[in-house]
């Protein structure tokens, strides 16, 4: 019976560690900003070469006002890479020597099949890359803003993927979402000397390093970026955050898009979450911030996995603890307060606030895509985005 008493706390305490660990990070961060001295900024000199990758996979709509978008970039030294995998592309026309069209001959239906073959068919040796999707906009500043970073010393940097619609529901619920991620698993973590996490788009790397990552690997379905994070934390790299570089992100703003879209996510964490063990043992061996800090987020469950698990320990202990009762509402109070903290240091617009009273909903589809999770990646590889009128239903 003892025993049984301690495999349960022990369970609720990996739980509930999931929910006051972000307002924990975000007291370390306070603290140690106190102590802080400002780094003197690094003057950019020259212009290096960017190459910008720019996937699309089956649709095509959206890559005229992403190219656009590029284009007015207050940057010269850089190349457009448009890899239009399984695409119509008669109705394509870039009349821009910077904008390079690549239609592969055989479907590659893989981001990273996508990158190489844009590597592979580069018309220099740029020695930086980016990332976007094909329903991104980029800020002007972009690339400027990704330079400061690398002239620290940086070999991988992770912007910051704004919404670009807010017009429903699921968008704006999307977007809180996406904050939340930004400021404790970007901003934070980073200036507490661990890594950002990669977010798919909106990231840029030395070519060398994504190469020596990447090149040995065939990864297919969703979750590129989490072996890429891996390969770079085995390598005790730090991945750089700046919320300066700003790519616009198309939210999901239906149930049915966001049901495959989680799908594929949820399937991806369970596929990759493992890498979490193997970066959080080095870690621990060699005693580096970077690496312990970033293993245990990785070993953290989907955001709603956890909050359905936690309510749910709430309820048991009604009936066998007041005091655990007591210490779960704790924990919630704290996962909140994190929550706002979160959506206060980014001036989120009033519409993401009123959308908070649907998390329930939000929650209840998420649950569906995590029946659908196991054979996601097998049935898509990529969002479908749609426009005009949006019903939430």
């Amino acid at each position: 019976m003892i025993l049984y008493n301690y495999l349960w706390i022990a369970l609720q305490l990996l739980i509930g560690f999931n929910l006051v660990f972000p307002f924990f990070l975000y007291v370390l961060w306070k603290i140690r900003l106190i102590f802080q001295k400002r780094q003197p900024e690094v003057p950019l000199t020259e212009q290096a070469d960017y190459a910008i990758i720019v996937t699309a996979y089956q649709q095509t709509d959206m890559l005229p006002y992403v190219v656009s978008s590029i284009l007015k970039l207050n940057y010269s030294n850089y190349l457009i890479y448009v890899v239009a995998d399984n695409c119509d592309v008669s109705g394509l026309d870039f009349n821009d020597e910077r904008v390079v069209l690549l239609r592969p001959p055989e479907t590659l239906a893989s981001n990273t099949r996508s990158h190489f073959y844009a590597i592979n068919h580069f018309h220099r040796p740029h020695e930086r890359l980016t990332i976007i999707d094909s329903d991104n906009l980029v800020e002007p500043e972009y690339l400027n803003e990704l330079n400061h970073l690398f002239n620290k010393g940086f070999k991988a940097v992770q912007g910051v993927r704004k919404a670009k619609n807010l017009d429903s529901t699921f968008s704006c619920l999307d977007a809180a979402r996406d904050i939340y991620y930004h400021f404790y698993d970007g901003k934070v973590l980073f200036e507490l000397q661990s890594s950002a996490t990669l977010s798919g788009s909106g990231m840029a790397f030395t070519t060398a390093l994504y190469k020596e990552c990447l090149e040995h690997l065939d990864i297919t379905g969703a979750g590129f970026d989490k072996v890429l994070q891996a390969e770079i934390l085995k390598r005790n790299y730090r991945i750089a955050f700046t919320e300066d570089a700003v790519v616009y992100d198309e939210k999901t703003s239906r149930s049915d898009q966001l049901v495959k879209q989680r799908a594929r996510w949820i399937n991806t964490w369970f596929k990759y979450f493992k890498y979490g063990f193997t970066i959080l043992g080095t870690g621990l061996q060699r005693m580096s911030i970077n690496q312990i800090l970033f293993g245990i987020v990785l070993l953290r469950p989907p955001l709603f996995m956890f909050i359905l698990a936690s309510g749910l320990f709430l309820l048991i202990n009604i009936f066998i603890s007041l005091t655990g009762v007591l210490i779960w509402a704790g924990a919630f109070f704290l996962f909140a307060l994190g929550f706002y903290i979160a959506l206060l240091h980014s001036n989120a617009d009033s519409r993401i606030y009123k959308s908070l009273i649907n998390i329930p909903k939000f929650i209840y589809f998420q649950l569906i895509s995590l029946l659908k999770s196991r054979n996601a990646n097998k049935t898509s590889i990529a969002t479908t985005h749609y426009h005009g009128p949006v019903n939430d239903n």
